[in-house]
């Protein structure tokens, strides 16, 4: 359809047009009736590292109403980043532009951390209005075991930033108080299915993506266990040897090293109604997910040649993909519909 310049997320509004993120920082307009597209200005200040920079975009359960938009990005302390994510009320103009009014960081890293990789910073929300953000443990390991931080975790708060008196930790100080699960490395998707279950895939380290079923106060264990190894060589016990933490429900090794998540309820492919699709970055890949009730299987996996960022349905139905712009790749916006 078109190019952007190394793109991450996109979500689109009621009239079709969609907000496209690009990781140097900016937020697009486009409209894919036209072609057009134009630029949304009072985007935070973004810190563009490898891994980071400006990441997700979702609108609120009541946008229509309200205007309002999430966005994720990375942003920097001195010699540290960590990631954010703020709200703003979405303004439009009759010339394809607007701004972003209002903005106000509701949540934040703690603690910054020095490198440039593992943000996570996937946002979703569920049907309840509760704002899910996925953490990852930026590079560093044992944060996703440390409740005193929430780095390898995913948090679950309300639309404001405020921390829901039903957490599973909310009795605990301020940081533990938002948490949901841990024991997570690098989750890149967040979906819920149609019966409110959420599903996050999350990269492993040498080997081991998984698929996880979310759970309250569960832990997933990583990096005492996990179906990969440390780049360095250095075994990781499996999950099946410490059974009191939370198994994937698929790994993949080798890996499909997974970004962008959408759970199907479209028409135009009317048989995948309820199936799950991955974007697959090292594997060029759409994977296809086929769900059971708790259980999941990988169903089909469709070469596309070329790093798939970002996954999301359209309001007709289609599947539409983002191409990551990293590593050679051309940042293209495709369009899926049925031969």
């Amino acid at each position: 359809m078109t190019r952007f310049d190394s793109p991450w997320a996109m979500t689109f509004l009621p009239d079709g047009r969609m907000l496209v993120t690009e990781m140097a920082g900016t937020l697009h307009l486009y409209d894919p009736a036209s072609d057009t597209r134009g630029s949304i200005v009072g985007v935070p200040e973004v810190a563009h590292v490898a891994q980071g920079g400006l990441g997700d975009i979702v609108l609120h359960p009541r946008f229509a109403e309200n205007q309002v938009v999430y966005l994720s990005f990375a942003e920097r302390e001195g010699d540290l980043l960590g990631s954010a994510v703020a709200r703003a009320r979405l303004a439009l103009d009759d010339s394809g532009t607007g701004s972003l009014d209002d903005l106000q960081v509701i949540w934040r890293q703690v603690p910054k951390k020095s490198g440039d990789g593992h943000f996570g910073y996937r946002i979703a929300f569920d049907g309840d209005g509760k704002l899910w953000i996925s953490s990852s443990e930026r590079k560093e390991f044992d944060p996703a075991q440390d409740m005193a931080s929430n780095l390898g975790k995913i948090v679950r708060l309300n639309d404001d930033g405020s921390v829901p008196a039903d957490n599973p930790f909310a009795d605990q100080d301020e940081v533990a108080a938002q948490v949901w699960s841990l024991g997570h490395r690098n989750i890149l998707g967040l979906a819920f299915d149609g019966d409110g279950r959420l599903w996050a895939h999350e990269m492993g380290p040498m080997g081991g993506d998984e698929l996880n079923l979310i759970q309250r106060g569960a832990n997933y264990g990583y990096p005492l266990v996990s179906n990969g190894d440390h780049y360095d060589g250095t075994p990781i016990p499996d999950h099946e040897t410490r059974p009191e933490f939370n198994a994937p429900v698929i790994t993949w090794t080798p890996v499909i090293s997974p970004a962008g998540f959408m759970i199907y309820d479209g028409e135009s492919f009317a048989d995948w109604r309820g199936s799950g699709f991955i974007g697959g970055m090292s594997s060029k890949s759409l994977v296809r997910i086929q769900f059971d009730g708790d259980s999941a299987r990988e169903a089909e996996r469709f070469d596309m040649g070329r790093r798939i960022r970002e996954v999301e349905q359209g309001p007709d139905g289609a599947i539409w993909l983002l191409e990551d712009g990293t590593r050679q790749g051309g940042g293209w916006l495709l369009k899926l519909t049925p031969r």
